[in-house]
Parts: structure tokens; C-alpha cells; sequence
């Protein structure tokens, strides 16, 4: 059985009045980007949501741009607005996460910050104030039944860009700081949401391999930072980072590592490609890991298209896609047994009967 998977940052996908240029015109240029990926089960990011009249916040441009696309029929998760109006419905007006699935999602769950105990801030630029640092988006997990019967868990997120969060009186305009310091205690407390929505995920991930160790789990998204830095490495716990052979079996492996590496990026900055949207596989996934695929042959660069583009309709960032071959599951006994059987001591042909 083949699974492909994508990740694909959607970028402000909206349908408000007033919207230059128009979702129709966007909808021209992302469709067929979403029919090249081919994709069983798709994780997408910045999905809007909109009303219509007096009806619950929906997901009306997401539906536009789906339709008439095999995605139409696919089952589909997606996070919601907080409080009362989320247990009612409604999706967020704006970042709403989506899992898109060919087959039958199981369960559907969002966190964000039950996990991890929002750590309490002191602010500098603001003495006597006390708040916790809180990260503005959930993560989003689904279990997606597989014709095989067995279950694949997919956490879809979207980490906090490395932008500096405001502070109270403390700048002059959107992107202008009134000093350093102030700017420096944005940038710092980015930096802990950042961390600790990764924290989170790496629990939550942990937190299945407890109930399965060969659980068949992906996690997906923008994580607004490159392999090395600390959201990724705190998702792929390797053995160089945890020092413990021992704990190997529960890494994660990034899968962009098998792409060639001047293929290695999902958007370009200032004229810096850098991969910013990550899909990162358990070992239960790895031996069927076949091909890896960034699709980003027409990425601008979004330093300057955001001063240079009128009516910018494409994303900054480049799907990504990864395709597995799924064997039928079986623990670590029955794989050294059939090892032998297939193989036999001379390498060539199984055991004598």
C-alpha cells in the first residue's frame, strides 16, 4: 500500500470583502498545486475562516478552493475558535489548521498548553506585571484509519515565526521598536512560544509511542525553523542530542534530509532558501520511506515580493511531500523470523524445511 502525505502552508487563505486580489484569482494559481501533490492524507496551515450571514464561522474558502478535486470527498479535521463558540463549531477567523484524509479519521483533538504549563513572564519594558506566555495556535491531531486496519497519527502544527511578539508601548509601527531591549524581550519571549508549542508536539508523540512503540506517526507543518535549530531537533530527538542509544527507536527523522541538497527549501528570504515546512516520520514509517518531493520550482522571494508583487496570489512557501509503502504491521519478533525465512544463511534463499 502507498501513502503520500503533504504539508503545504496556504498563506492568509481567505474570501473577505475586499480581498486583492480576489480568492477566485488565488484559487487559479493554488488548485493545481494541490492536485500535483497527489496526497492521501494533506496538512495545510493559514486556512481562514469566514461567515456567511448569521451562520457559524466556517471554512467557506477552503470548500471553494476544494471543490470539484478529489480533496472535496476527503474526510477532514480541523481546529476551532476558542471558548464557547469552538464547542459550537466554529472554526478561528483566522490560522486555522485542516488534516485533509482519504480514509476515516478516528479521533480528532487540539492542544495547546496541556501539555506543557505556560511558563509565567516578568516583563522588562513593563516592571509590576506578571502574565503567562501563552502560544496563540493548538497543535492539531487526528487518527486516520488505514484500509490495513491499523492507524497512522498525524500532528499537524504551525510554530510561532521568529518575529518578535509586541509588547505594550513599545513600538512605533508594525515592524519599528522603540529600543532594543524591548525588541530583544519580544524577540526572547517568541523564542519560549516557539519552543513551547515543539515541547508539546515531542510530549504528545511520546505520549503514543508509550502506547505503541511502533506507532506509525507523522508530524507535519511550518515550524518556521530550519533542521538543526531547536524546534526541529526537539521534534526529532536524536540519539546526538538525547545520548542514549537506548532511546533511538523514538526519533523522529525529518524527511527533507533525503532531498538532494539544492532541493532543500520551502521558501526563499533576502535570497536565502531555507526549509521552513517540515514532515517528520516515526521508525515504524522509515523502512517504507520512497520518495521526498518539494515543490517549489516557482517560489519568489518573499522579502521582496512583499514590496514588489501587486495582487500576490501564491504562497511563500512550497508544499512538501513525502510517499511511503506500507508493509503490514508486525512487532520486532516477527520481523527477525521472517527475516530468516526470506533470506536463510547463505543469503540468497530461506531456511531448509
Amino acid at each position: 500500500m502507498r501513502l503520500r502525505v503533504a504539508t503545504f502552508n496556504l498563506e492568509n487563505l481567505d474570501d473577505r470583502p475586499g480581498l486583492d486580489p480576489p480568492l477566485a484569482v488565488r484559487i487559479d494559481v493554488l488548485r493545481p498545486q494541490l492536485l500535483r501533490l497527489a496526497a492521501d492524507v494533506l496538512c495545510l496551515q493559514e486556512v481562514h475562516g469566514q461567515k456567511r450571514g448569521r451562520g457559524a464561522r466556517a471554512l467557506l474558502a477552503l470548500e471553494a478552493l476544494l471543490a470539484g478535486t478529489p480533496y472535496a470527498g476527503f474526510a477532514r479535521a480541523s481546529t476551532r475558535s476558542q471558548g464557547r463558540r469552538g464547542a459550537a463549531g466554529w472554526v478561528a477567523d483566522i490560522h486555522n489548521l485542516v488534516v485533509l484524509s482519504r480514509w476515516p479519521i478516528l479521533h480528532q483533538d487540539e492542544i495547546r498548553g496541556r501539555l506543557v504549563v505556560p511558563p509565567t513572564h516578568h516583563p522588562v519594558a513593563t516592571p509590576g506585571v506578571t502574565q503567562p506566555i501563552l502560544w496563540e495556535r493548538p497543535l492539531l491531531h487526528v487518527t486516520i484509519g488505514l484500509p490495513d486496519g491499523s492507524r497512522l497519527e498525524v500532528i499537524n502544527l504551525h510554530l510561532r515565526a521568529p518575529l518578535a511578539t509586541a509588547l505594550p508601548g513599545q513600538k512605533e509601527a508594525a515592524f519599528s521598536w522603540r529600543t532594543v531591549p524591548a525588541w530583544a524581550e519580544g524577540f526572547f519571549l517568541s523564542t519560549v512560544k516557539r519552543a513551547g508549542q515543539a515541547l508539546e508536539a515531542r510530549l504528545l508523540v511520546d505520549r503514543l509511542l508509550d502506547d505503541d512503540p511502533h506507532a506509525r506517526i507523522i508530524v507535519a507543518g511550518d515550524l518556521n525553523a530550519e533542521d538543526r535549530e531547536m524546534p526541529v531537533r526537539l521534534l526529532a530527538a536524536e540519539t546526538t542530542d538525547t545520548g542514549n542509544g537506548a532511546l533511538a527507536a523514538r526519533s523522529l527523522m525529518p524527511v527533507a534530509r533525503s532531498l538532494p541538497q539544492d532541493q532543500r527549501f520551502t521558501v526563499v528570504h533576502a535570497g536565502r532558501r531555507v526549509m521552513l515546512d517540515h514532515i517528520l516520520i516515526s521508525r515504524a514509517l522509515l523502512g517504507g520511506l520512497r520518495a521526498v518531493e518539494a515543490h517549489n520550482e516557482l517560489l519568489a522571494d518573499e522579502a521582496h515580493a512583499v514590496a514588489g508583487i501587486l495582487h500576490p496570489t501564491e504562497s511563500s512557501h512550497a508544499p512538501l511531500v513525502v510517499e511511503l509503502a506500507l508493509a503490514p504491521p508486525f512487532g520486532p519478533a516477527d520481523r527477525v523470523i521472517r527475516c530468516a525465512d526470506e533470506i536463510g544463511a547463505d543469503g540468497v534463499g530461506g531456511r531448509e524445511s
